[in-house]
C-alpha cells in the first residue's frame, strides 16, 4: 500500500506521539507499504519552526525522511493544479497540496483531520 502521511501525522511519528492511532502507526511501520512524505510538508515544517511555532527534534524534514526510509514526494505542476480544482471544504493550501497529491498518486492519506473526508479519498486514521 502506498501512505501519504500529512505533515501532522509525520510529526506524530518522528516524535512518538500517541495521538497517532495505532492502526496507523502499524501501516507506517509495515516495510510493505510505501511511505511518502510531501514536499509540503517541509515547507511547513520550516514555515512554523521560522516563526518559532514549532519545534522539532531535527533539522531537516528531507534528512528525517531518508534516515526513516520514507520517499519525499515533490510538488508537480499537476498537483499544484489539482489542488486549486478541489471543492472547497478546506481552505489550508498546504493540506489541499497534500490531498491533491494523495488523489494523483492514488495513496492513502495518514491523517486525522475530519474535513478530509468530505474528499472522498481513502483515509487511514481510526
Amino acid at each position: 500500500m502506498k501512505l501519504l502521511l500529512d505533515t501532522r501525522s509525520f510529526l506524530y511519528w518522528t516524535c512518538k506521539d500517541i495521538r497517532l492511532p495505532k492502526r496507523a502507526l502499524d501501516a507506517v511501520a509495515d516495510p510493505g507499504n510505501d511511505v511518502l512524505v510531501s514536499a509540503v510538508t517541509a515547507w511547513e515544517v520550516a514555515l512554523k519552526r521560522a516563526k518559532g511555532r514549532l519545534m522539532t527534534s531535527f533539522d531537516s524534514v528531507a534528512a528525517e525522511c531518508a534516515r526513516r526510509g520514507f520517499a519525499l514526494l515533490p510538488v508537480a505542476p499537476a498537483h499544484a493544479e489539482r489542488a486549486v480544482a478541489l471543492p472547497a471544504h478546506h481552505a489550508d493550501p498546504f493540506d489541499r497540496l497534500i490531498l491533491a497529491q494523495a488523489e494523483i498518486e492514488r495513496a492513502v492519506l495518514v491523517a486525522g483531520d475530519k474535513a478530509f473526508a468530505a474528499y472522498g479519498l481513502p483515509l487511514l486514521w481510526r
